[in-house]
């Protein structure tokens, strides 16, 4: 494979350096140095810890991803990363490295809740303690505290401002960061909201590619396939896609039209399609899947249930819900997520794309479900799934082992578990940062996601999505 040169300088930092970008943008970016040239090499940051760095800095920067298809394992080298900061141990080198010049665009893959925003409204969430230290403090913390300080720091300079790419899954992803920049920033200065409002770009995105957490298992295969040790390996699917508004800060970007991103004017209807049926349907089978006693997302396809289950979601509750994009078919897209979960290669754990329930349900099943219900549309297995992820945060399964929780919300949502399904369910839809207000408003919905809760807990997770 030809490597591009390492001394390339950088023109992207990326925030939020784990094994997603690095299983997908960086490799397109990397291609697309290669197809159309310019300095594209990336400066990536860590803004909780630092061992991403300490695993990348003896490599070189360099790393392995290994492609995991039916038929076997394709490894390639990695070489388009410069350099690894460590936002806590030094902030003002990550601003410093924001505001140089050469630095175009500053992407970001910081996971739903590093936006510091309500997922329910999008909106800034100003009691976000990282939030609060960033309003009084000049060296932030979150990730929106990065590119406002940054952006204050090019403003200052007369240096243009950098295009910000937000690679997460969130609806409409680049509009809701630029709100939450904008109300950031006119806390801070008044005047710098504006400049950014109106100098600025915060192009949409839709990111897809199923990237497992990489297990020390993958360590010592992918040292037999390339006979060296790589501690910072990335394991992936051989699916890629990603789709990107070309709003760019003077369009200047590389050439990723050359590499199959799909450049687009407005990336809405794709990212629905994406976050509906593939996240949507991923968090309903990790949600059940984990409560039937399913390690990985291809083990709960292996279940006959668990594949019918999700054939239905989508032919009959998300699928009506949407606007196909130009040029796609969703019946054939849901036929290639089918596959795609079915792959036995990918060990994609239920555990772990069950993370962070409280932030991803919004956008990935409760719109779906709202707008259902206003269509008059039966939405049986959404519910279903909403139904495990109450249980699922519970902190208890089905059988009474304890399930650790990884959620922002968890202390508060494990308080809300009670005998009595329908004050459970009372308990969980007067969260407002969760669920929307036409469905907290909704009796029908509570009285469907009590009958489901009560199913889940009765029948088990699988005779249940049986039923459903």
């Amino acid at each position: 494979m030809h490597h591009t040169p390492s001394d390339a300088p950088a023109g992207i930092v990326h925030l939020g350096l784990g094994a997603f970008f690095r299983a997908h943008g960086a490799i397109y970016v990397d291609q697309a140095m290669q197809a159309g040239g310019g300095d594209w090499g990336i400066i990536g940051v860590s803004l909780k810890s630092p061992g991403t760095r300490d695993r990348l800095r003896p490599q070189g920067w360099a790393f392995t991803a290994v492609e995991l298809a039916p038929d076997g394992e394709r490894p390639q080298v990695v070489t388009i990363l410069r350099d690894v900061l460590v936002a806590p141990e030094d902030a003002q080198a990550v601003l410093d490295a924001m505001a140089d010049p050469a630095i175009r665009i500053v992407s970001l893959t910081v996971t739903e809740k590093g936006y510091c925003h309500e997922p329910s409204t999008g909106r800034l969430n100003r009691d976000h303690p990282d939030i609060r230290h960033d309003l009084d403090n000049p060296l932030p913390r979150s990730a929106p505290g990065f590119l406002v300080r940054a952006l204050e720091l090019r403003r200052a300079a007369g240096t243009a401002p950098f295009t910000v790419l937000c690679c997460d899954n969130l609806p409409e992803n680049g509009h809701v960061l630029r709100g939450v920049v904008l109300e950031l920033a006119g806390l801070i200065d008044p005047e710098l909201a504006d400049w950014i409002r109106a100098e600025g770009r915060f192009p949409s995105t839709m990111v897809d590619r199923i990237v497992p957490a990489t297990s020390p298992e993958d360590l010592d295969q992918v040292a037999r396939l390339t006979g060296q040790r790589d501690e910072a390996p990335v394991m992936h699917e051989p699916f890629r896609q990603w789709v990107v508004e070309d709003d760019f800060v003077g369009g200047d970007r590389p050439d990723l039209g050359a590499v199959g991103v799909q450049l687009v004017a407005d990336v809405t209807p794709y990212e629905h399609m994406k976050l509906r049926m593939l996240n949507g349907t991923h968090s309903s089978l990790a949600y059940l899947g984990y409560l039937a006693g399913h390690q990985t997302i291809a083990e709960t396809m292996g279940d006959p249930v668990f594949s019918a289950f999700v054939r239905k979601l989508w032919r009959d509750e998300i699928i009506p819900a949407l606007t196909p994009p130009p040029g796609e078919d969703l019946a054939a897209y849901a036929d290639a997520l089918h596959d795609r979960y079915a792959n036995p290669a990918i060990r994609h754990r239920t555990w772990q794309i069950a993370m962070d329930g409280s932030q991803k349900l919004p956008q990935r099943i409760l719109g779906t479900i709202a707008e259902g219900r206003a269509a008059g549309r039966a939405v049986p297995g959404l519910t279903l799934a909403v139904a495990a992820w109450m249980r699922y945060v519970s902190g208890v399964d089905l059988a009474g082992r304890a399930i650790e929780v990884k959620d922002p919300m968890a202390d508060r949502l494990a308080t809300l578990w009670c005998d009595d399904p329908a004050e459970t369910v009372a308990g969980f839809l007067a969260l407002e940062q969760v669920f929307p207000a036409a469905l907290r408003a909704d009796a029908g919905f509570a009285r469907d996601l009590t009958a489901a809760l009560t199913a889940l807990c009765d029948k088990g997770a699988a005779q249940a999505a049986a039923d459903a």
